[in-house]
């Protein structure tokens, strides 16, 4: 069985843009030309993050969720900015099928329990960014991973199953954009921590990359950023996603 591998694209002044950790991003091109080669490609889903939202004190655009959704095939989940019920009201109505919320998650007590009851934890993503804090320890990072919120992984991931929350995307910052590989024993200290799909993300760079997610880690989905924008040692703009006879030759044993 093939686990879900989801194209995770970034969202900078309405354009796809794509960093090393956390930072130093490049223009990638139009999203919307992107989820027309995935609706080729037949992806199952997708997610966007708005970057710039939070420092910007706004959520991800109702617009761009609109054009998304009567350009998109496959269910999409969208994040950057979201602090209130009401802004998820607004975007899931708009056509997303999910919403991802990060800073809110630590900033805004109570959103996502409310959030889980009005909507449901199948439409709610919890966005959970690590990073090395002051004394080397692995700690929770919010506003686009430049401030610690001094939580450790494990606790901040009971927090949000706690919370409502229907499954975490996880991201090691270390690792985001570097294509070396997931940070499987971070991985799998989380998904042992919790009952609910982690999606591990930060770090692919090859099939064999999700298989160490998904045995290793205890991942039950792997995120894919520069694996899917960039092609080759020099990070040639190309938007891509494994074929299925791939997918089917690495994953059929599972």
């Amino acid at each position: 069985m093939v686990p879900r591998i989801i194209p995770l694209l970034l969202l900078q002044k309405r354009g796809l843009v794509k960093g090393i950790r956390f930072g130093g991003h490049t223009y990638i091109g139009d999203p919307l030309n992107a989820v027309r080669i995935f609706n080729k490609k037949e992806v199952d889903e997708l997610v966007f993050i708005d970057i710039e939202a939070t420092r910007q004190a706004r959520p991800v655009s109702e617009d761009f969720v609109r054009q998304v959704s009567d350009e998109c095939y496959m269910p999409f989940c969208v994040g950057g900015g979201i602090r209130s019920l009401h802004q998820i009201e607004r975007l899931l109505g708009t056509g997303a099928e999910k919403v991802c919320i990060c800073s809110a998650l630590f900033e805004v007590p109570g959103l996502l329990h409310d959030a889980s009851r009005q909507f449901g934890s199948q439409s709610l993503v919890a966005a959970i960014d690590i990073g090395p804090g002051a004394h080397g320890a692995s700690e929770v990072f919010i506003h686009n991973g430049t401030k610690s919120t001094a939580s450790d992984p494990r606790t901040a991931a009971r927090m949000v199953m706690d919370a409502g929350a229907g499954e975490i995307l996880l991201t090691s910052i270390e690792h985001d954009g570097t294509r070396s590989g997931f940070d499987c024993s971070l991985i799998r200290q989380v998904a042992d921590a919790v009952t609910i799909p982690v999606i591990a993300c930060g770090g692919a760079g090859s099939l064999e990359h999700i298989k160490d997610a998904i045995i290793q880690g205890h991942a039950s989905a792997a995120a894919l950023g520069s694996m899917c924008v960039f092609w080759g040692n020099r990070r040639a703009v190309m938007i891509q996603y494994p074929r299925k006879e791939e997918l089917t030759e690495c994953f059929g044993s599972f």
